[in-house]
């Protein structure tokens, strides 16, 4: 077959080909499929690799080279005598999903005329001698009837499985009378008479046309997957096409869980289950495995904390480090809610035990959660702590939804009552790094929402007027410090002078603000600039400081209130409330926002916004009052975020609706 195929590219008219594809394509389909056929049996995955850049797979089209490939291609994927065929595959069932998947005018005009012409020898492959090209095989198998073929005709289990996963598949996409019942009968005898590995496959199938199945089915997949003398099957057969090596235990539990995403409290069952037995039989890796599928419910549904908390607090004494790692940060997370553990966190402060793949160290986990406690014992070297991952490098690597470490703000900003312990090192941090630190823009947030107390750090902040990159939230942090930083003036006037100067408004209101000279000045600016600018947003948050005396620009105001758009309109009528006093063309404005979060919207800063500025005006109507109420019973964070963070909006945002729901 070897040489057949090597013929058949000789036959190939390549200058004619090349016409048609322009000479570069052409001469590197040639290349690439030369290469293959020279290395014959020898090829591997990587020999493969030009092919697949050459027809251009994975880029939403299927292009005139991949129909000019196709009959080669499957030439050689089905001769025995060539190497990496499994990836020759691979390449045409993408391709053939690609083609299926993308709009017909991005695929080449010859390119289903050329697969019509093919059909008969990409079907044989479903019954080839090699189990991998079986399996990479089948999603070439065009429905029901001919996947229960190879059903009732496969004899090695590493592909019975994949067929059976895909019989559950193609019941759910078919619309041929009798699939599914065809299908479930399958799927029944399995979990009958299959052994656990296969019994776990059949709830997966079934659950792709009967989605109930995966929970119906819990006590079978928790006896399955916590058994550690299962766990080295699920390796030997668990494989599916298109992925590279087979799935582990761990792998399959992540799918299964994915499997009860429409029944949170049945997947948080099922993860409970599994860490019990993890702890029961030491089985470290499941431990670990459900953690990470618990810490993904947790920021998706708040009330799983009542589940997790006591066995996070239970395996803070685990002997692996991962474990430790995963539970403290579940601890971290849920702050004062942890408060119990407190005494065993503080234990691990000088625990470097790591996770392979997450940032950070298990002691790290627990000073931040004993910060979410408000405990003292977190506060020796706090800073330094957090300073070390960008002491060297200027850039963090992590997945958004997996534990890591919390950004340094998120850490500090709750600890301004500590601010006369932590604001050594704080300063120091901003002597040695804050010009170009990674850390310089976060840390003057810090000391912005520190407000007064983070006075003595005037020196390096006003160290920072002189710089545009930093120069704004410098002047916004020295005017939180208040009255104490009246003696930085001079120096907040200079930013006008400024290669890239701070804008002229900001520096008039800041110097206002610090030492109340300039009043007139200042309201002049920024009022002409809500007068005149187009975008007046920042111009309006100004405005609204002044109070009454911004009276001669108040009916600006209420026109951005009724005709601005809808990150303005808010901020329009806190300015207009402010300068008023007069409530009643403000609030329903705010309440706007409340309404549509009640109805399923998720823009969580602009509810915020509202909540706040709502307490601050002090009024509530019914029909607020009773969107609140439906909102604080949403068993789901108040947040877009799916880390740490989720947590910690959804904490600030139900403060601020109990807050809100105290008025009278």
């Amino acid at each position: 077959m070897a040489r057949t195929v090597r013929e058949a590219l000789d036959e190939v008219a390549w200058e004619r080909l090349a016409s048609t594809l322009g000479h570069g394509p052409a001469a590197e389909l040639q290349g690439a499929l030369r290469g293959l056929v020279s290395r014959g049996a020898a090829a591997t995955e990587k020999d493969c690799d030009p092919l697949f850049v050459c027809v251009a797979l994975g880029t939403g089209r299927v292009t005139p080279v991949a129909t000019a490939a196709l009959p080669l291609v499957v030439a050689l994927a089905a001769d025995p005598d060539m190497g990496a065929r499994a990836s020759l595959v691979q390449l045409l069932t993408g391709l053939a999903e690609e083609a299926a998947a993308v709009g017909e005018e991005r695929v080449d005009p010859g390119w289903h005329e050329a697969w019509r012409r093919q059909r008969t020898r990409l079907l044989v492959l479903l019954a080839d001698p090699l189990p991998e090209v079986r399996r990479e095989a089948l999603p070439l198998a065009e429905g029901v009837g001919m996947l229960l073929e190879r059903w009732q005709a496969e004899t090695d289990p590493a592909v019975r499985l994949p067929v059976l996963l895909a019989l559950g598949t193609a019941a759910a996409e078919s619309d041929e009378a009798g699939a599914v019942e065809r299908v479930r009968g399958v799927v029944t005898e399995v979990l009958r008479h299959g052994d656990p590995v296969m019994r776990v496959a059949a709830v997966h199938a079934w659950a792709a046309f009967a989605p109930q199945a995966a929970s119906r089915e819990q006590d079978l997949l928790v006896e399955a997957l916590s058994d550690p003398a299962v766990r080295p099957r699920f390796e030997a057969l668990w494989h599916v096409p298109d992925v590279d090596g087979s799935l582990t235990r761990e792998d399959v539990l992540s799918w299964t869980a994915s499997l009860l995403k429409d029944a949170p409290q049945t997947a948080l069952s099922l993860v409970v289950r599994l860490v019990d037995a993890a702890r029961e039989t030491g089985d470290t890796p499941l431990c670990r495995a459900a953690l990470d599928e618990g810490w993904r419910l947790l920021v998706v549904m708040p009330s799983a904390a009542s589940e997790l908390l006591p066995r996070a607090g239970a395996l803070l004494a685990d002997p692996d480090d991962g474990v430790r790692y995963r539970a403290a940060h579940l601890l971290a997370a849920l702050g004062a809610r942890a408060a119990g553990y407190a005494d065993e966190l503080a234990a691990l402060l000088d625990d470097m035990g790591e996770d392979d793949y997450f940032e950070g160290t298990v002691g790290d986990h627990a000073r931040w959660a004993l910060t979410r406690m408000d405990d003292r014992r977190a506060l020796p070297g706090l800073v330094e702590r957090l300073y070390a991952p960008y002491r060297d490098q200027y850039g963090r690597g992590y997945g958004l939804g997996d534990p890591h470490l919390p950004e340094v703000e998120d850490v500090l900003t709750p600890l301004g009552a500590h601010a006369e312990v932590l604001l050594p090192a704080v300063r120091q941090v901003l002597r040695d790094d804050g010009k170009g630190g990674a850390l310089t823009c976060p840390l003057l947030r810090v000391l912005q929402a520190w407000g007064p107390a983070a006075a003595p750090a005037l020196p390096e902040v006003v160290a920072l007027l002189d710089d545009a990159r930093y120069a704004s939230y410098a002047l916004d942090t020295l005017v939180a410090m208040g009255p104490a930083a009246a003696s930085a003036v001079p120096a907040v006037r200079r930013c006008t002078d400024l290669d890239f100067p701070v804008d002229s408004r900001q520096v008039a209101w800041a110097a206002w603000r610090l030492d109340g000279g300039g009043r007139e000045t200042a309201l002049r600016h920024i009022g002409e600039a809500v007068l005149t600018e187009e975008n007046a947003s920042y111009a309006i948050a100004l405005l609204g400081d002044f109070g009454p005396a911004a009276a001669p620009y108040a009916n600006r105001v209420r026109q951005l209130v009724e005709h601005g758009d809808a990150w303005l309109r808010p901020r329009a009528a806190v300015a207009l409330w402010s300068i008023t006093g007069d409530p009643r063309p403000s609030a329903p404005v705010l309440e706007e926002d409340l309404a549509s979060i009640a109805h399923g919207a998720d823009t969580y800063g602009s509810f915020l916004y509202a909540l706040r500025a709502l307490a601050r005006i002090g009024t509530l109507s019914s029909e607020a009052r009773a969107d609140l109420l439906r909102v604080r019973q949403f068993d789901r964070p108040l947040a877009t975020y799916r880390d740490y963070r989720a947590i910690l909006q959804d904490e600030t945002i139900r403060a601020a609706i109990d807050d809100l729901l105290a008025l009278p």
